[in-house]
């Protein structure tokens, strides 16, 4: 007996002993592969039995409840859904069906292979009827499902509700409950994580299952965008330039550090479900890109990669600070950095943008989703004493890049939503004039008891124009010499470490949009509840 026969054997009894189900299925075997990234990600490849156990998640579980859970879009009559499977064993099955619920019997509408690297499959399904209501289940074998609800298109609402997240930091476990039960109250049309899903620079498997067992409950029966980070690939920044290799894990070199094979599966596990990109041409390292658009109840989002093709500061600019990425010399010269040939976006992407923002149609507003920010919206990083003059990290720099892109942006009249940047903010950008561009909502973390910042003037001063709820609004100028316009921020306080989520209302009726702020631990079911001091706040297109 060869050692696959008897690891096969030895997991049979194993899962006998404990009431569980195993697939035996012997036209399905699928012999162990090496991992195309060894000492890397201990559970991401089909021998991940052979290595040591991770301390994020338990892995082991009933046969019953192998699929993890289903995230998924439908745009423009297709549905795109992707399964999310626990590690399989040799011995199980790697087909996994979609059924939905006809004429009340469930009839499979198609089949996947599940990908052994990152444990995921993606349906696509074309001509998707999307007016009603349709029940949906994931199923392996004949005793693992996992069920929800693809929603019909809420084209009759007038008002559209998004739910925004961002940095789900590995500093807290634990799970999710108040997220789950306050946004599920509020019940969004659409979900959005900006990013940093996953904090566990070498375990994205572990991390991505985790963050799915804590918020699956949300986005089981409704629409869900998620768009990885830098923490999500495993690096502190992201500097893409393209796809370069990056030299070293320092967070201030540029591209990517990790073997392009591990890139890939980050990049399939969370945007696979999105519609398909605008420009599928891959970068270096044969890495794919997901910019898109997704069109949701006559609102029209652009989905962007901010750090993909954004140039590294290191090497390509005067260095005013300890590092590369961060100035602290109050007397640089914003000029100075910002060069001919810098790139934010990249031209690529920067000319879906235009093309995306001239695109009208039927579509009644229009919303950008990325990861970060376009502006430098904090001094203050990581403590009180460490400010920042400004931070590269944002996408305030290169400012050349950051106009391009609010220029685009302001173009389709559409506003902006971003996280990463571990403190809530709703500006409203400058470009030559203050308010001549768009509006900007960060949203808060997830977890902020990691790394925190500060929205706070060095002279606590009020800007132009100031608003009375808070002390330190009104029109500024960031660290980039960027003009921008402060209408709320949330800074950690005795009361609050800042940790919450946005919820953004799209009024289609009226033209107008209503940020609001909810701070983790509320209930929003309770009407004396408040929101972060300075929301709601009402604009209108």
């Amino acid at each position: 007996m060869n050692k696959l026969s008897i690891l096969s054997l030895l997991y049979i009894l194993y899962s006998c002993s404990n009431s569980a189900e195993v697939l035996i299925l012997e036209e399905n075997r699928t012999p162990p592969i090496s991992s195309p990234f060894p000492q890397l990600d201990l559970i991401a490849t089909n021998d991940w039995w052979n290595r040591e156990g991770n301390q994020i998640i338990d892995v082991k579980v009933p046969r019953s409840d192998v699929i993890a859970f289903g995230i998924y879009t439908v745009s423009v009559n297709t549905l795109k859904l992707t399964a999310q499977f626990f590690p399989l064993y040799p011995s199980e099955t790697r087909k996994v069906r979609l059924e939905v619920l006809s004429k009340g019997k469930w009839k499979e509408i198609q089949n996947k292979k599940i990908n052994d690297i990152g444990w995921s499959a993606t349906f696509e399904i074309k001509n998707w009827i999307d007016s009603i209501n349709t029940p949906y289940r994931i199923c392996h074998g004949d005793s693992a499902f996992f069920q929800g609800l693809i929603r019909k298109n809420p084209t009759a609402k007038n008002e559209i509700l998004v739910a925004a997240l961002s940095c789900n930091s590995n500093t807290d476990r634990g799970n999710r409950a108040n997220y789950v039960r306050n946004i599920n109250h509020q019940n969004p049309d659409l979900i959005f994580f900006a990013g940093d899903q996953s904090y566990d620079h070498t375990e994205h498997t572990a991390a991505w299952l985790k963050f799915g067992m804590q918020f699956r409950e949300i986005f089981r029966n409704r629409p869900c965008i998620t768009i990885p980070d830098d923490h999500d690939i495993g690096q502190g920044n992201l500097w893409g330039e393209s796809g370069r290799k990056a030299k070293n894990n320092s967070g201030i070199d540029a591209g990517y550090f990790h073997p392009a094979e591990y890139i890939k599966m980050v990049e399939r596990c969370q945007t696979a479900h999105l519609p398909a990109p605008y420009d599928s041409t891959h970068i270096k390292q044969d890495i794919s890109v997901y910019y898109t658009n997704f069109i949701l109840g006559e609102i029209d989002f652009a989905i962007l990669e901010d750090r993909k093709f954004k140039s590294c500061p290191k090497g390509n600019i005067p260095q005013s600070g300890p590092r590369p990425d961060h100035i602290t010399n109050e007397k640089y010269d914003p000029k100075s950095i910002d060069l001919k040939g810098l790139k934010l976006l990249g031209d690529r992407q920067l000319l879906f943008l235009n093309e995306w923002a001239r695109e009208r149609e039927n579509n009644k507003m229009k919303v950008v989703l990325s990861q970060t920010g376009f502006c430098g919206g904090a001094h203050l990083h990581g403590n009180k004493k460490n400010r920042l003059i400004a931070d590269m990290d944002s996408n305030g720099w290169p400012q050349t890049g950051r106009n391009q892109a609010l220029k685009a942006i302001k173009k389709a009249n559409a506003i902006h939503i971003a996280g990463d940047q571990h403190i809530a903010t709703v500006v409203q950008h400058g470009l030559n004039e203050f308010e001549e561009g768009p509006w900007a909502f960060v949203v808060p973390s997830i977890v902020n008891n990691y790394y925190s910042r500060w929205w706070w003037p060095k002279n606590e001063l009020p800007g132009e124009n100031p608003l009375d709820v808070l002390p330190w609004t009104g029109r500024y100028k960031d660290g980039f010499s960027n003009k921008i316009t402060m209408h709320a921020y949330a800074n950690p306080n005795s009361a609050s470490n800042g940790a919450g989520y946005g919820l953004i209302r799209l009024n289609k009726a009226l033209n107008k949009v209503t940020f609001e702020c909810w701070p983790r631990h509320v209930d929003v079911s309770d009407s004396t509840e408040k929101q972060f001091k300075g929301w709601p706040i009402t604009i209108s297109l």
